[in-house]
């Protein structure tokens, strides 16, 4: 029962991380709030049941059992606060990407010229952070959960855009490793939130092979970024030609 329960505890998270809420689940399993909240109270569920779930969160079923078992790396988001200061320090902010990505202490120092103890100051941060977990021997392990983001409109996502935007675009996508889509056309607002949810399930495939990569050496993996959007917009060079609303 203590698997079960801890099951459960990370559904109850995920919800929670996705900004979803115990009347969203009985709607899309088309119970009340009140049977749903019961079955939550009394760890009360099918397989069925939960692979609905997490359907619904744009999760396998498979991505919520590793959630659990990893259920010691619970930092999912920093703090606005946390963000800022990481983005304001240029070595807090390269050694947070090494981490994030897998880099061993080792990776670091034979990717970077950097001062040895000024490295150290700002591993130990992220220790404190809760980021990682600074072993003996400068071993570092990775805290954050499987699925940690930046904050919508953080400090971090600010800086991305407006340091990395223009670079990352500046190409032609004409490499084999590289890859731009662009699509237009008119969707409902459940069409929408369907794609929104397909995103997600991207987003959650792009964690997953790169905890799955992790043990291969670092000399075969290549820093990739992924870039997926979708928003309601047009064009601002046609409003002289759009009519008036209404």
């Amino acid at each position: 029962m203590a698997q079960a329960s801890s099951l459960i505890l990370t559904l109850k998270q995920q919800l929670k991380v996705r900004g979803k809420t115990y009347a969203d689940v009985a709607k899309h399993l088309a119970l009340s709030e009140a049977s749903v909240k019961r079955m939550f109270a009394e760890e009360n569920f099918t397989v069925v049941r939960l692979e609905d779930i997490c359907q619904m969160l744009g999760l396998e079923f498979s991505e919520l059992v590793l959630l659990m078992t990893n259920k010691r790396n619970t930092v999912v988001k920093l703090t606005y606060e946390q963000e800022q200061h990481i983005v304001s320090d240029s070595l807090l902010l390269l050694l947070t990407v090494c981490v994030t990505n897998g880099y061993s202490y080792e990776d670091i120092t034979d990717h970077y010229q950097l001062d040895p103890e000024e490295c150290q100051s700002k591993l130990n941060l992220l220790h404190r952070l809760n980021i990682i977990d600074l072993l003996p021997g400068n071993r570092i392990k990775l805290r954050i959960s499987a699925n940690f983001s930046w904050l919508p409109n953080g400090p971090i996502q600010h800086f991305f855009q407006k340091s990395v935007e223009k670079e990352f675009f500046n190409v032609n996508f004409d490499n084999s490793t590289e890859k731009l889509i662009v699509l237009n056309g008119f969707l409902t607002e459940t069409g929408n939130g369907n794609i929104q949810k397909k995103m997600q399930q991207l987003a959650n495939d792009f964690h997953q092979l790169c905890q799955q990569e992790k043990s291969q050496p670092l000399a075969q993996r290549q820093g990739t970024s992924l870039v997926v959007a979708v928003r309601q917009w047009q064009y601002t060079l046609f409003d002289r030609y759009r009519k008036p609303k209404g």
